[in-house]
C-alpha cells in the first residue's frame, strides 16, 4: 500500500434510531463490528428519514455508552444554529467524548422542514454564503483560538469556546453542487459528496448525478478549492447484496425507476455497490485509487450485512 493513501474507515448512520435503548444498543454494536463512527441527522420533521432524536444529547449518550467508536452529526443544518452556539456544543461534546466528536454541518436543503417550523428559506445563494461565514467562525473557535469576525451575516468580537479542545474537531461537509463543493473543500477536513440539492427542497434523483464522470467532475472541484490540504472524501451510500452483481444491478436500476438497461450503469456508479460482500470490497478498492473515496456510510439497518465488507478492506 502506497503510504500516503489513506486508509478505509466506515460508520454507521443511525436512520432507524428511535429510542435511548435503541441508541445505546446500535452504538455498541457498531463499535463491535468494526465501525468507525456513529452519525446522526438533524430534523425534526419524519418525511424523508423518519424521526429522530435530537443529535447532540443524543451522540453524547452514545460517547458514554462507548470507549473508541467516533461520533459525528451528517449533518446539522447551519441555519438550525447560531455557530457560537453550536461551537459551544461541540467542544462540550467533544470533551465528554475524549476527543471523538466530528462535527458535519450543512446549509439546510429541506423546504418542507423550514416552513413546518416558520422559519425562512432563503434562496440558495444565501444560505450557502451564510454556511461559508459559519465554517469561518467554527474553525477559529473549535481551534481554541480567540476569534474575532466580520461578515455579513455573523459577527463575532472576542470570543472563545470553553471547554477547549485538545485538537479541532474535523470539520465535515456534505455537499452536491459546485459552489458548495468549492465551500466544502475550502473549510472542511472531510467531503460528503452527494447528489445536487433541488430549490424546491428536495434532492436530486438524476442518473446523471450518478454517474462516474459527475463524481470525478465533483472530486475535481473539492480538490481545486482545497489547494493541496488534504481532505478526507466520503460518501453515504446503501449498498444491496445478492450473489450475482449484475442482476442485483438490474434490481437496483427497477427500483429506482431507471429502468433494467440501466444495469451497467449501476455496476459503474461511484455510489451503487452490489454483488457479494467480496465484490463490494473489490469495487471500493478500485474506487478509492480512482476517486480518492475512503470513508464510506451505511444505514444501521445494513450494518450487520456490511461488517464482512469492512473484514476483507481490513485484511
Amino acid at each position: 500500500m502506497d503510504e500516503h493513501r489513506r486508509p478505509f474507515r466506515f460508520g454507521v448512520m443511525g436512520e432507524s434510531i428511535r429510542s435511548g435503548a435503541e441508541l445505546v444498543a446500535t452504538a455498541r454494536r457498531a463499535e463491535a463490528l468494526g465501525y468507525t463512527t456513529l452519525t446522526l441527522r438533524d430534523h425534526f420533521v419524519s418525511d424523508p428519514f423518519g424521526d429522530q432524536l435530537a443529535p447532540m444529547p443524543a451522540l453524547a449518550a452514545a460517547a458514554c455508552a462507548t470507549s473508541t467508536l467516533r461520533l459525528g452529526t451528517m449533518v446539522v443544518s447551519n441555519d438550525f444554529r447560531h455557530p457560537v452556539m453550536l461551537a459551544k456544543e461541540a467542544a462540550t461534546l467533544d470533551h465528554l467524548s475524549g476527543g471523538r466528536f466530528e462535527l458535519g454541518v450543512g446549509a439546510g436543503w429541506h423546504r418542507g422542514e423550514y416552513e413546518a417550523a416558520g422559519m425562512p428559506f432563503d434562496p440558495a445563494g444565501v444560505r450557502v454564503g451564510r454556511l461559508e461565514e459559519a465554517l469561518q467562525v467554527l474553525r477559529g473557535l473549535l481551534s481554541g483560538e480567540k476569534t474575532t469576525f466580520t461578515g455579513e451575516h455573523y459577527r463575532i468580537d472576542g470570543l472563545s469556546v470553553f471547554p477547549r479542545p485538545g485538537a479541532r474537531p474535523p470539520l465535515a461537509v456534505g455537499a452536491g453542487a459546485r459552489r458548495m463543493l468549492g465551500v466544502a473543500g475550502r473549510h472542511a477536513d472531510i467531503v460528503g459528496v452527494l447528489p445536487r440539492a433541488l430549490p424546491d427542497g428536495t434532492i436530486s434523483d438524476e442518473i446523471e448525478e450518478r454517474l462516474p464522470e459527475t463524481i470525478a467532475r465533483k472530486v475535481g472541484w473539492v480538490r481545486e478549492a482545497a489547494g493541496g490540504r488534504d481532505v478526507e472524501l466520503s460518501m453515504m451510500v446503501n449498498p444491496t447484496f445478492g450473489a450475482d452483481p449484475h442482476r442485483t444491478a438490474a434490481k437496483v436500476a427497477v427500483l429506482r425507476g431507471w429502468g433494467t438497461s440501466s444495469a451497467d450503469l449501476v455496476l459503474d456508479m461511484p455510489s451503487q455497490f452490489v454483488g457479494p460482500p467480496e465484490h463490494i470490497a473489490e469495487q471500493m478498492a478500485a474506487r478509492r485509487e480512482r476517486y480518492g473515496f475512503t470513508y464510506y456510510q451505511v444505514p444501521d439497518s445494513a450494518m450487520e450485512e456490511f461488517a464482512p465488507v469492512i473484514a476483507f478492506l481490513r485484511g
